[in-house]
């Protein structure tokens, strides 16, 4: 029998947030702040930086200064052994703070020495534990790569450490933020954050919140461990059109990869309660053509009580293509979508 202290108890372990959002050196923690003044409920938010200064201006409850006996406060000067020795110091406090969450999101700008250093430090830590680390990567334009060849060393070296542990990598590509070039630069960045922002809300979504058919957080984690490296991708659209759904999330996005012969695929449709088995079929359908046919498709739905005009799709893409950012970041690539026309 259910007594009062049983639910007092369930209702407790419901409302612990489970996941964060870390931003790791000056880009990671601005895009936090943007996403915290875009709302993340049930969210717990930190920034980690060697740059006191910096830290105390973000309007971020959770900090973590690193490096402050070598670095003394300051920025790192793009030296990522250092920011890894001052990594390598406070990693007790680090861990003390991340792991009793499930899910973790680390968002960085790669180039500079704090972030491209603690990305894949951090990233291959909280591996170690119970916590599922997603790392975010903002990549520079593609002039910073061609004119600076120590942010660029810095990236190549963060990609491949990211690269080579599978599991979930968001690369957001700025290159494709030429597309903006008319808004103020300001405005351009926060249009990548809100991108963030969706991919973030709808896995926090997906994995918290109950459906016909669930997409938890332990099936979450057990696609993961049999897709290698993987990616996120979202989309919003009329619920009249899903094929045009499905091409919003996999070809209008910021995001950077390139997907192998055979992926896999951990599908979530969100509708309202118009949305029909047809809807659902057109769906799984044009991802089945625009992947190739996967390996493995996972489904989880959620129809809400009410109808709506708009369905959204969450979809975890696995069996992604290692590459170096020299492939990655020409302007062609850059230029082009990210699915092979089929």
């Amino acid at each position: 029998m259910t007594n009062a202290s049983d639910v007092a108890s369930w209702a407790s372990l419901a409302n612990n947030p489970s996941i964060a959002v870390v931003g790791l050196g000056g880009a990671g923690c601005e895009s936090v702040s943007d996403l915290l003044a875009l709302g993340i409920p049930g969210v717990r938010a930190f920034a980690v930086n060697t740059d006191a200064a910096h830290l105390l201006r973000m309007g971020i409850e959770e900090r973590i200064l690193l490096g402050h006996r070598e670095l003394k406060g300051r920025g790192s000067g793009g030296d990522r052994d250092a920011v890894l020795r001052g990594a390598e110091e406070g990693k007790e406090e680090l861990l003390r703070r991340l792991r009793p969450f499930e899910i973790v999101f680390l968002l960085a700008g790669l180039g500079g020495g704090t972030g491209s250093a603690l990305l894949p430090f951090l990233s291959r830590e909280l591996r170690e534990t119970e916590t599922l680390p997603i790392p975010v990567a903002f990549l520079p334009f593609q002039i910073e790569l061609e004119t600076n060849t120590g942010r660029r060393d810095n990236v190549e070296a963060t990609v491949a450490d990211l690269e080579g542990m599978g599991g979930f990598l968001l690369a957001l590509a700025n290159e494709k933020l030429r597309r903006f070039e008319s808004l103020p630069i300001h405005r351009v960045f926060q249009v990548r954050n809100a991108y963030v922002h969706s991919l973030v809300t709808s896995l926090v979504d997906m994995v918290e919140n109950p459906s016909q058919i669930s997409v938890d957080f332990a099936s979450l984690k057990n696609h993961l461990r049999a897709s290698d490296l993987s990616t996120l991708v979202v989309g919003e659209y009329h619920i009249s059109e899903p094929e045009r759904l499905v091409h919003e999330a996999l070809n209008e996005t910021l995001l950077d990869y390139r997907i192998s012969e055979k992926p896999s695929v951990l599908v979530h449709l969100d509708g309202g309660s118009n949305m029909t088995l047809d809807t659902l079929d057109r769906v799984l359908q044009a991802l089945r053509h625009r992947l190739g046919d996967p390996d493995r498709l996972v489904l989880g739905t959620r129809v809400r009580s009410e109808p709506s005009e708009v369905v959204r799709l969450t979809a975890v893409v696995g069996g992604l293509r290692p590459r170096t950012v020299r492939d990655a970041l020409t302007r062609k690539s850059a230029a082009t979508h990210p699915m092979p026309a089929r």
